[in-house]
């Protein structure tokens, strides 16, 4: 390939081709709520309460947001639940990115492009999200709030470009050398005269995100680029941004692969003063969210990497570091993330509106009512043509009433206090009153008011306006107090079915969650065995499946062992079946204890136990099954003249090329066993070339 120069951001000419990409028809869009929300907050003034607000008539959205919020750190916050203080933590644009980013996970998870891996982008676009917010926490000096969003954004133009371009970026991408890095945006400049760096920097610039993020995604792949040409703050989110992208590179990587970029991955991370213990620790609760985020989101992650096969032995010196990036001052060890939260969706998240509203008046009822909670009346208009005039009629009915000076604050005051009833001037100022109705009824919250719009004078073409942006009632100011009253009485008619169809929907609510929990508990007794708590043969079967798969599309190992206990008929038979339950209970109690937190025990039979250990070798499968062995044979299991001790006899099997499938393993691990009983007391296995050991109680 000739070379080519890659002009920067800065160029018009490129600002324009840019310009000229997001008008293409299949440019990707977000669509749905994230779309509305994105409108929404694309207007001037959008308060953080009606932001919110529209963000929770998505609930799929609100739980991803308030589990991105508590992912920062370091912000003296507890676990949030509350959806407010998420949007308040991360504010706008983070959040917009966010239902953005979120969108086209959903909407781009396949394409014409036949040679972009749709699922492996969503993939490593995930880890390097979680990772880099892991990094800014323990690297002072960015914007937290914003590096979840940056990270699943900062490779969406290769995204852009497969979408807008199938086919010449499918060809691109079967380039012999296969195009990476500096290569790879050579190749999209001469093709389409524009790289997925630029791209991606645009799109963050389109969402308000930090100038430096955008920056360090414009010159994320730029060969020979030095520190000293950007700012400080720049650089350094260059610096931590490559590194979150290779650990997702190493999350997403098959094993041999992985290994391989290892040593890379953690260069770059001593060139940040990272050291290398305290790095595992960031990668391995990096992998551990980006596994949590793909269960959330339906996006396949694969096993967890093993970043401790790289220990600080293994690394390179740092005169023999290729990576570009150039080290930072020392920093502290890595600081520890509160742990990610999800939101009690049992209960409606607690919404803040304070802040929102400037300097409302409300009135409350005259002190002669007899009601407990009176119903709420909303007065938007000027002082002297609507409020004055009506306060004292409502308050002597016996309303309570809140008051707004212009259609604007009317807003953010009936969303947070959702009236029952609105009196809306239509010459209110900032928003009319038909504006006000029309983007009241746009939020949930806002359809249940029973608006009436007030007007000096009948006019045909604004009665026909009101009533299609969604108003109840059209009133002639000044009022007729008989006309006036049956409009309220309408209006509390409304509020009463409302309120009843409120109670019901609760009910309904409540009576689905217990059974949801219910059939969760059944669903739990069905998969478990009760005498030892473990899992129970169907759960072990339909696990072995799931893992049985997942090693052989990640090409990971799977190890599985089969137990059998040696005395049980002659506990049962001397002592009785009581006491045989006994000894179950405590068989089990000691394995777990010997078993790995990924390990997975179930009894299979009456006196036989089945273990799934996925991820594991038969020599580490063998070491793990001998300390279990070794855990009970020491077990007083049966006091008296004759005291019994605990034995065991446990096959061991791995995945090979023998098995060819989950079944098969399963079998061998009984072969296993089945030989292990011949001596009594010993772990073995069919696949080892040695005798079996043989350890007498």
């Amino acid at each position: 390939m000739t070379s080519v120069t890659i002009p920067p951001m800065s160029d018009p000419a490129v600002r324009a081709r840019i310009e000229e990409i997001k008008g293409m028809d299949d440019f990707p869009k977000p669509k749905g709520t994230a779309n509305a929300l994105i409108r929404l907050t694309q207007r001037e003034g959008t308060s953080l309460a009606v932001m919110a607000h529209a963000l929770k008539s998505d609930p799929t959205l609100s739980v991803r947001v308030i589990r991105v919020a508590n992912g920062v750190g370091d912000t003296g916050h507890g676990p949030l639940v509350s959806l407010r203080d998420a949007v308040n933590l991360l504010g706008v644009p983070p959040v917009r990115a966010l239902a953005l980013g979120f969108s086209l996970m959903e909407t781009c998870r396949s394409g014409q492009c036949r040679e972009f891996d749709h699922s492996r982008f969503w993939s490593q676009a995930l880890a390097r999200a979680v990772a880099l917010q892991l990094l800014t926490a323990a690297r002072e000096g960015l914007p937290q709030a914003e590096a979840f969003s940056v990270g699943l954004l900062a490779r969406a133009g290769e995204l852009i470009l497969a979408t807008v371009f199938p086919a010449p970026y499918s060809e691109l991408l079967l380039h012999p050398a296969g195009p990476q890095g500096a290569e790879l945006l050579r190749s999209e400049q001469e093709a389409f005269a524009v790289t997925h760096t630029a791209l991606a920097a645009s799109l963050l610039l389109d969402y308000d995100l930090s100038e430096v993020y955008a920056e360090a995604v414009a010159s994320l792949d730029l060969s020979g680029l030095t520190d000293d040409a950007q700012s400080a703050g720049a650089a350094k989110a260059r610096q931590l941004l490559t590194l979150a992208d290779r650990i997702g590179a190493v999350c997403v990587a098959p094993p041999a692969a992985a290994r391989g970029r290892m040593p890379e991955l953690f260069a770059l991370g001593r060139h940040l003063a990272f050291e290398a213990e305290n790095l595992i620790a960031l990668c391995d609760r990096a992998a551990h969210g980006w596994r949590e985020w793909g269960a959330l989101l339906d996006i396949e992650t694969g096993p967890m990497p093993h970043f401790e096969e790289c220990t600080a032995e293994a690394l390179p010196d740092a005169a023999s570091d290729a990576a570009s990036v150039a080290a930072p001052p020392v920093a502290p060890p890595v600081a520890p993330v509160p742990p990610i939260v999800a939101p009690d969706t049992s209960s409606a998240a607690s919404l803040d509106f304070a802040s929102a509203v400037p300097e409302v008046k409300q009135r409350r009822v005259a002190a002669g009512s007899t009601e407990s909670a009176p119903m709420c009346v909303l007065l938007v208009g000027d002082e002297v043509r609507v409020r004055g005039a009506l306060r004292g009629m409502l308050v002597e009915a016996g309303y309570r009433v809140a008051e707004a000076a212009d259609g604007r604050q009317g807003l953010s005051l009936a969303i947070e206090l959702q009236p029952q009833i609105m009196l809306v001037d239509l010459l209110a100022t900032e928003i009319d009153g038909i504006e006000l109705t029309r983007t009241l009824r746009q939020f949930k919250v806002g359809r249940s008011s029973y608006v009436l719009i007030l007007s000096a004078a009948e006019n045909d073409e604004k009665l026909v306006a009101a009533f299609a942006a969604g108003a109840d009632g059209f009133l002639t100011l000044p009022l007729q107090p008989k006309l006036f009253a049956a409009h309220l009485q309408a209006g509390k008619r409304v509020a009463a079915l409302q309120a009843e169809l409120r109670q019901e929907r609760e009910e309904i609510r409540r009576i689905s969650a217990e059974l949801a929990v219910s059939n969760q508990r059944l669903k739990e007794v069905g998969l478990t065995d009760l005498l030892t708590g473990c899992r129970n043969r169907r759960y072990a079967m339909d696990r072995m499946q799931q893992e049985w798969a997942m090693a052989v599309r990640s090409e990971r190992p799977l190890a599985c062992m089969v137990i059998d206990l040696d005395n049980m008929k002659q506990v049962n038979d001397a002592h009785g079946h009581a006491a045989g339950d006994n000894v179950l209970k405590l068989f089990a109690s000691s394995f777990k204890d010997e078993m790995r937190a990924q390990d997975v025990l179930a009894r299979s039979g009456g006196d036989e136990f089945l273990v799934i250990c996925p991820d594991t070798s038969l020599e580490a499968a063998l070491a793990c099954a001998e300390r279990m062995r070794a855990a009970v044979e020491t077990l007083p299991i049966v006091n008296g003249e004759r005291p019994l001790h605990g034995s065991v006899s446990i096959g061991v099997a791995v995945r090979d090329a023998t098995t060819p499938d989950a079944d098969a393993l399963i079998r061998l691990a009984d072969q296993s066993a089945y030989l292990a009983k011949r001596h009594r007391n010993t772990v073995a296995t069919v696949q080892a070339s040695a005798a079996p050991a043989q350890r007498s109680a």
